[in-house]
């Protein structure tokens, strides 16, 4: 390092006056020279010089080793002893001071420079790694984090006043002491202890990280909720030399997510009120018509009848009735079928090997006579060679029914009605597929809502078709307890329903 401003303290003139010329010779600065240690503190102060040189014999009070204390101590300034002296006294005194190098007159001049350039490279790194040190414990200070180092043996070595604050633990009483008794931690739910993440760090060197609903017991028995990381510290070699942890308070982490949960719950329970109170509006909607209707009309029936002197004519006013009758049972069956199917209320499934050669043929019978009434066709398209299909017989009728109830209903005179079964016997167990077809078209927009619950078609009323609008969220609610899936589809003039079934 040239250009190093270097005081020399040395009691002798000729031989300070010789230090001096071979400090310049080397490229060294000498601002000054002082006699006695009195002296060379002083001067020190004034100059701040980057070396001393010091005699540890000077003239006065004071000898060399008290001097270089005292400017070390004020100045942070290395000292390198020149002295004639080397019994063990002085030896001991001396390394009290911590010097940067000792050499004993007569010295060689090569010798003196290789001390001076160590010297001052060796401090100009220390004071790097003061500076660093302070940055660096300034930080670990200031963070919100707590930090806890220990070293190999899991003593620990340092902490942070975060950390200090969080297990009641002042650095000065933990220092030295184990980390797991300092650092105490367990389960939040169970209270079982959990074992310390520097003991993992240490034994694996690999970060780690606590468990979710870890929980941290305070030196006052108090119970904070934590979450952090550990590492180990290694040194240049990659060799672990300790490990430090890393945690932090997450109580106001913890509020927050459980108030955003419960405002989220609360907006839920909003939204679910809000489709209750719609639900309960289209139910009160159609209920209302659907029950008054049937009502007024037998009404008004009855009133003819006792006003009628007509045998017929009062006949075919009991046949209306009975018809606002079946009617008025139909709509209340079928809420009751749904109210039982959502509440898992409704008959248990019991399974039956179902020959559906013949079994759809009993089912389809009743609508062959209604639907040559309406001038429409019905027809049943089957495999030969179609295995048993083990389902609940009752819940398939009923889904079957329904499906070719409206079928018919919004069927035109002439119409087609196809019920086509297919068997896909390369999935295991298997799997049965029922499509009921017919010639009518729904609008692509209405298909999302077809099983929606009370919903109808927009043009229902002019194909004279009434209806609770239950039938087919029965459907869908019944195909769910057979463990299958129905689909709609609608294009080309036809609307065609697709029942995928697998053997219960």
């Amino acid at each position: 390092m040239t250009n190093a401003k270097i005081l020399v303290v040395e009691d002798e003139a000729i031989v300070a006056k010789d230090l001096q010329y071979r400090l310049r010779k080397f490229g060294y600065t000498v601002p000054a020279i002082a006699s006695s240690g009195e002296e060379a503190i002083n001067i020190a102060i004034e100059i701040s010089p980057d070396l001393v040189l010091m005699d540890i014999k000077l003239k006065g009070a004071m000898d060399g080793i008290e001097a270089a204390q005292e400017i070390y101590k004020r100045l942070d300034i290395p000292v390198i002893y020149l002295t004639a002296y080397a019994d063990k006294s002085t030896l001991e005194r001396a390394k009290i001071t911590e010097p940067f190098g000792y050499l004993l007159k007569p010295f060689k001049e090569r010798e003196l420079q290789i001390n001076i350039e160590i010297t001052l490279n060796k401090h100009s790194l220390e004071r790097q790694l003061k500076v660093n040190k302070k940055w660096l414990d300034a930080l670990l200070r200031s963070i919100s984090d707590g930090v806890i180092a220990s070293d190999l043996q899991e003593l620990i070595t340092f902490m942070n006043p975060v950390a200090e604050k969080l297990t009641g633990w002042k650095q000065e009483e933990a220092s030295g002491r184990n980390s797991s008794e300092v650092f105490n931690i367990a389960n939040a739910e169970t209270h079982n202890p959990i074992e310390n993440p520097l003991v993992k760090v240490l034994q694996d060197g690999i970060i780690f990280s606590l468990p979710a609903e870890t929980i941290l017991i305070a030196k006052d028995g108090a119970e904070i909720p934590i979450d952090d990381s550990a590492a180990p510290i290694k040194d240049d070699k990659d060799n672990i030399i300790g490990a430090v942890l890393v945690f932090r308070d997450i109580t106001e982490r913890k509020r927050a997510i459980e108030a955003r949960q419960k405002q989220i719950e609360q907006e839920q329970l909003v939204v679910q009120w809000e489709e209750i109170n719609q639900v309960k509006n289209d139910f009160l909607n159609l209920v209302s018509h659907e029950l008054r209707s049937p009502l007024s009309n037998m009404k008004m029936m009855i009133q003819m009848i006792q006003l009628s002197n007509n045998t017929e004519e009062a006949q075919r006013y009991l046949e209306v009735m009975e018809g606002e009758c079946d009617r008025e049972l139909e709509l209340i069956n079928d809420l009751l079928d749904l109210q039982r199917l959502e509440s898992s209320s409704y008959p248990v499934i019991t399974p039956d090997a179902l020959l559906l050669q013949q079994w759809l043929v009993w089912v389809i019978e009743p609508f062959q006579i209604r639907v040559q009434k309406h001038q429409q066709t019905l027809q049943l398209n089957l495999p030969s060679n179609l295995p048993p299909l083990f389902s609940d017989g009752m819940s398939l009728e009923r889904i079957l029914v329904e499906l070719l109830n409206n079928a018919c209903k919004y069927t035109s005179a002439g119409g087609e009605i196809v019920l086509s079964v297919t068997h896909n016997s390369s999935e295991a167990p298997g799997k049965t597929i029922i499509t009921i077809s017919n010639s009518a078209e729904i609008p692509v927009i209405e298909l999302p809502r077809i099983f929606e619950r009370f919903y109808r078609l927009p043009n229902a009323d002019i194909w004279n078709q009434g209806g609770s609008g239950l039938g087919l969220s029965i459907v869908e609610k019944l195909v769910e307890q057979l463990q299958g899936n129905i689909q709609v589809e609608s294009g080309n003039g036809w609307t065609t329903f697709t029942l995928r079934l697998t053997d219960l």
